[in-house]
């Protein structure tokens, strides 16, 4: 399944700027890890495949499950859940890669499954509390609601800098 771009979205600061920020329409793809649901910018989506075991690479780390050939392009394909610190993981005919495009790169990561598109308006983006947690606040844009569900929104490319840039340095050529 491929999501095209769209026009109506446009550039979302990280929540940590303010709720000022926060002032744009933008779409999110919807995607589950664990019990919770997290979004990532539509745009950044290249595609969405079912997941097939990659070729692992010898010393990666385990968030790095390794690499797979999509249509002549190596793509790393990193585990979101092992990466957000989930300790069960299982691999079902639920769980999915999301292909992304991040910098210059083509990256894949894995989820628990996607739900849907959101277009989320300024009115349904918080900015993220204060948190007491190892997770690093910029890497979160905001936090989304949407009738009762709350979505983390993820800074996608902040939160893969230090996997794309240090572990999953195949590039596409």
């Amino acid at each position: 399944m491929t999501h095209p771009a769209s026009s109506a979205s446009s550039t979302l600061q990280p929540a940590t700027a303010g709720v000022g920020a926060l002032t744009h329409i933008r779409e999110f793809l919807a995607f589950k890890i664990a019990n919770e649901e997290y979004g990532v910018d539509i745009l950044r989506v290249q595609e969405i495949r079912s997941y097939e075991k990659p070729t692992t690479i010898a010393n990666a780390p385990e968030r790095l499950k390794g690499v797979v050939n999509l249509r002549g392009v190596i793509v790393p394909t990193i585990d979101l859940r092992i990466k957000l610190g989930v300790s069960e993981v299982q691999y079902n005919h639920l769980t999915v890669v999301i292909v992304l495009n991040i910098g210059n790169r083509v990256i894949g990561v894995v989820v628990d499954g996607v739900s849907d598109v959101l277009t989320l308006e300024p009115s349904q983006l918080r900015p993220v509390p204060a948190l007491d947690s190892n997770f690093d606040p910029d890497h979160i844009l905001a936090i989304g609601s949407v009738d009762e569900r709350m979505l983390i929104l993820l800074d996608i490319e902040k939160f893969l800098a230090d996997t794309v840039l240090g572990e999953a340095t195949v590039t596409a050529h």
